[in-house]
């Protein structure tokens, strides 16, 4: 389990099995806090990149949606 032991301005610390680590707050997922248990996903580059183009036609679609479109996935 890794959770955000504290933020201190831009650094965050986080504690994972005793370890404390410090990282960019950049790198935290948004909305995260003091406190916030994270998942760590390793992930092939190509993956994240494939993820990251579905999510924005996944945005560009639902903003182009009249209400009439069943958009699921």
């Amino acid at each position: 389990m890794i959770v955000i032991d504290r933020i201190e301005g831009d650094r965050a610390i986080l504690e994972c099995e005793g370890q404390l680590i410090e990282v960019d707050t950049q790198l935290l997922p948004k909305g995260s806090q003091e406190g916030s248990v994270l998942d760590l996903v390793l992930c092939h580059d190509a993956d994240v990149i494939l993820h990251t183009e579905n999510k924005k036609r996944l945005e560009r679609l639902r903003a182009q949606d009249s209400g009439e479109m069943e958009i699921d996935i």
